[in-house]
């Protein structure tokens, strides 16, 4: 049976710990700013639509980039784009210090989008790529369970130095993780890791039709339009909610999106090494779906339970942490939400990576993942951040939910009716 020291044990191969590295450091600083943005929220008064733009500006360029970038990661050489994201990671810690108004904080936020798109999808590809054959699901899992462990650290310790120390030291600190990140790379993962596919066999956008053309691609690609949606109002939304709603500190919030990515650092390595056991891997990527719009819909309860408990008050790091209804409800919350996203991400992207092996074009696979969900990530803050201020919160999360149930259904569907027509089609070649 998996357990979480098979994971662990993958840290020995040098160019895995170097690959983790570059998860670390992208996870850390995007949990860590999320929590930066609700702060920024309070201190700029901002509306619901402007903090959809603080998503939605993160996301259309990477719409912009994204499937030329995954070209460029298959046909060139990974290690050196992987260098490049790192850098511009370190160039936006320092625009945030710098920031004085939201519209600053939208404008860093494209440039974050940039080095996060480079290092998602290069980092992706290439542990997709370097992994030995039959045990994808296991290195991407134990890819994304750093990634959520560092998530996790962002969470706690991102969230404690913005409440004791303020912007300008967590920038440094980040900074400081992202060179070292930088030093793994250059040191330990072997030049040209991705073997830089021809030009002329991959990429571009005779595969992409080829890619589409497969149904299990096909339904991944129309699941994520939708999907993203919804998570998408979760990740952007429920820091700003607990910080103006409830008036929690960004060291509790720090505590309630550690609650989901525990589940996810502990957890995703062994359903992804499941997964490769178990084989079917869609019916993971509806159940982690299906429980993520159950997580969603729990979010707009911290209203009914915020003075229905009896606060708890914590002192701790020299502060009062008061720990009502609503804290404990958006914790539960968060971790359905974690447990739900182990279940689903190792087997999405492990279908990616396995149907991007049919035209060596794996990068432009897990680009075809990406866009999928930027389209949703573009439209989908703004959307919800409109719903919040002409109707209510409440109504918001509930939309999101709604869209996340929506996209598990269209994905069965899709994929469901694709392979009947596939089986249908063997059956025909093969009476001939």
């Amino acid at each position: 049976m998996a357990r979480f020291g098979s994971s662990v044990g993958l840290l020995r191969d040098r160019e895995f710990a170097a690959l983790a590295g570059t998860a670390f450091a992208r996870s850390q600083a995007y949990s860590t700013l999320l929590i930066a943005l609700a702060l920024y929220a309070e201190l700029y008064h901002t509306s619901g639509f402007i903090e959809g733009l603080f998503g939605t500006a993160f996301a259309v360029v990477q719409l912009l980039i994204v499937l030329p970038l995954g070209r460029k990661v298959d046909t060139g050489n990974a290690k050196h784009w992987l260098l490049a994201g790192l850098a511009i990671n370190v160039v936006v810690f320092f625009g945030f210090m710098l920031v004085d108004s939201a519209v600053h904080v939208i404008l860093v936020r494209i440039l974050q989008g940039v080095g996060a798109s480079i290092l998602w999808i290069t980092g992706s590809t290439v542990v997709g790529t370097i992994a030995p054959d039959g045990e994808n699901g296991r290195w991407l899992g134990s890819y994304n369970q750093v990634a959520a462990i560092s998530s996790l650290a962002g969470d706690l310790v991102g969230g404690y130095l913005l409440y004791a120390e303020g912007f300008t030291f967590t920038y440094v600190v980040l900074s400081g993780v992202t060179i070292v990140a930088f030093v793994l790379v250059y040191l330990f993962l072997r030049d040209d890791p991705g073997g830089g596919a021809d030009r002329e066999e991959s990429g571009g956008l005779d595969t992409l039709r080829d890619l589409l053309d497969l149904p299990m691609i096909r339904s991944l690609v129309l699941f994520r339009l939708a999907f993203s949606v919804g998570k998408m109002a979760v990740i952007i939304f429920l820091p700003i909610l607990a910080r103006t709603e409830f008036g929690l500190t960004t060291f509790a919030i720090g505590w309630i999106l550690a609650g989901g990515k525990l589940t996810k650092a502990l957890t995703q390595g062994y359903v992804g090494e499941l997964a490769d056991r178990v084989g079917r891997k869609e019916y993971f990527v509806v159940v982690g779906a299906l429980l993520y719009g159950l997580g969603t819909a729990m979010i707009p309860a911290s209203y009914r339970f915020e003075g229905a408990i009896d606060p708890y008050r914590l002192h701790v790091f020299g502060g009062d942490q008061v720990l009502g209804g609503a804290f404990f409800t958006l914790f539960a919350a968060y971790m359905v939400l974690g447990v739900a996203d182990s279940i689903r991400l190792p087997a999405s992207m492990s279908l990616f990576v396995e149907e991007g092996e049919h035209y060596d074009a794996v990068a432009s696979a897990m680009s075809l993942r990406s866009i999928s969900w930027k389209v949703g990530q573009v439209a989908g803050p703004v959307g919800i951040g409109l719903i919040i201020d002409y109707v209510s919160t409440s109504a918001a999360f509930y939309t999101a939910a709604a869209f996340i149930v929506v996209a598990s259904g269209v994905f069965w569907l899709v994929f469901q009716r694709a392979s009947r027509a596939d089986a249908v089609v063997a059956a025909d070649v093969g009476d001939d």
